[in-house]
């Protein structure tokens, strides 16, 4: 990598780092934030659900807007949301408020990260170099996810909640400062067309299917409210289909869905994130409502899968090189799926506190992996002019996996177990097989050629 790569890296990385923190940074402090502002038991799903359902519903159409209009002036939109409402969440004095923070951090994050992932991918060729660059993208957000746990356990303990808002601020400053002297602008070439209908239908569709999903997570699978949100989105994701068919200029063309990189590599890429992030759930639960670990002990804990993911980041490039996109996913998600079954032997005393650092360990290596796969896998064969409906399709899959994994991972546990720990063990080995599942798949119907 030139000098210039590696400032142009250093800086994405970072925004990617960012954004990625700020996904799980309130995630232990909930309880803690309900008490300050107000929020009863059965409200606190809303503080994450408020950042879910922009986060995961706006991605696919900011991915193509960045195409269109310019994927630097997306990246920068995006921090600069992300700045207000990272403030507006930390001087939040009541639940109104704090929601909408956490809606402009969603919206902020549906519009940065699908913008910093095309100008990586674009700024750096198909190939080894983009592949590296990959690499250390998954791990540093991978390992965001966990630092976030972590980060915000010692905020809110040692300062206060609002920290894990405001921490946001002087780091998205510094990147809209930096970024326009390191990053050119970089848009597709000809038409600036936006097809509206299918803006219109996919956005509607993916926001019905979060808030069905979480909804259902909240109040049962049998919920009105739930069956009646999942059912519009069915309705509103088949007329996208139908809509991109007929469209002159459609927003996700059907010849770019339908290519088996795109499909296969995005059905490895859910699977990875739904499985991994619904499984760090369940070992929460299970630290604190088995074992009796505080938050901030809990997110400790689950560092060590943080080093593991990372580690595999930054051996994903390598693997790759020898063995092929294809292969590489797939072993990837078997091996995370071998360290997810070890941790069936955990039981009720801290003994097996070993036995789950390394398994997590083992499994976030894996796990990143065969993120770093699918990410190369769902971006590559495709003109820089597609770069940014390529990663929003990739960044859409992550956030709608993260979204539905850790609610029907929970409905899992809930039913099966007679007990918590019998409800996690359950829930541990559906997560397994999923991941057994998503690896057939993955070796069955993608090319060899993929890469």
């Amino acid at each position: 990598m030139s000098s210039r790569h590696k400032l142009t890296l250093t800086l994405l990385l970072g925004a990617q780092f960012m954004l990625a923190i700020d996904f799980s940074i309130l995630n232990v402090a909930l309880p803690v934030v309900g008490e300050g502002l107000g929020f009863g038991l059965d409200q606190l799903q809303w503080i994450a659900t408020a950042f879910a359902l922009p986060a995961a519903g706006f991605t696919l159409l900011f991915g193509r807007v960045a195409d269109l209009f310019g994927r630097r002036r997306m990246l920068l939109a995006g921090m600069a949301l992300l700045a207000v409402g990272s403030l507006i969440g930390g001087l939040a004095t009541d639940p109104a408020v704090l929601l909408t923070g956490r809606v402009l951090q969603g919206l902020a994050t549906a519009i940065a990260t699908p913008a910093a992932l095309s100008l990586l991918t674009t700024s750096f060729p198909e190939g080894r170099l983009r592949t590296r660059a990959l690499g250390l993208s998954g791990a540093l957000m991978s390992a965001g996810f966990t630092v976030g746990a972590i980060l915000g356990g010692v905020l809110t303990d040692l300062l206060s909640w609002r920290w894990a808002f405001l921490v946001n601020v002087p780091v998205a400053v510094l990147i809209l400062a930096v970024t326009p002297a390191l990053v050119a602008e970089s848009r597709a070439a000809g038409t600036t067309r936006l097809d509206v209908p299918g803006a219109v239908t996919v956005t509607g569709g993916l926001l019905a299917l979060v808030y069905g999903v979480t909804t259902a997570g909240a109040d049962g699978w049998g919920d009105p409210v739930a069956l009646g949100s999942l059912a519009l989105a069915a309705v509103l994701l088949v007329a996208f289909g139908l809509v991109e068919r007929r469209s002159p200029a459609p927003l996700a063309p059907p010849r770019v869905l339908t290519r088996r990189t795109v499909t296969w590599g995005n059905v490895g890429g859910f699977v990875a994130f739904a499985t991994e992030t619904s499984l760090v759930f369940l070992m929460t639960l299970y630290l604190q409502r088995v074992l009796g670990f505080s938050a901030l002990a809990t997110g400790l804990a689950l560092g060590v899968l943080g080093a593991g993911t990372f580690a595999g980041g930054v051996a994903a490039p390598r693997i790759m090189a020898r063995f092929g996109g294809r292969a590489t996913l797939a072993a990837g998600l078997v091996l995370q799926a071998a360290a997810t079954l070890a941790l069936l032997g955990l039981g009720s005393s801290r003994d097996g506190l070993a036995l789950l650092l390394a398994a997590t360990a083992i499994g976030g290596f894996g796990n990143l992996v065969a993120i770093v796969a699918f990410m190369g896998i769902a971006t590559s064969g495709l003109p820089d002019g597609e770069q940014g409906l390529a990663t929003g399709l990739a960044t859409m899959t992550q956030q709608v996996a993260i979204t539905l994994g850790i609610p029907v991972m929970s409905a899992v546990a809930t039913a099966a177990g007679t007990s918590v720990l019998a409800g996690v063990h359950a829930a541990t080995l559906v997560n397994a097989m999923i991941a057994v599942a998503g690896a057939a798949l993955v070796a069955v119907f993608l090319r060899r050629s993929a890469h």
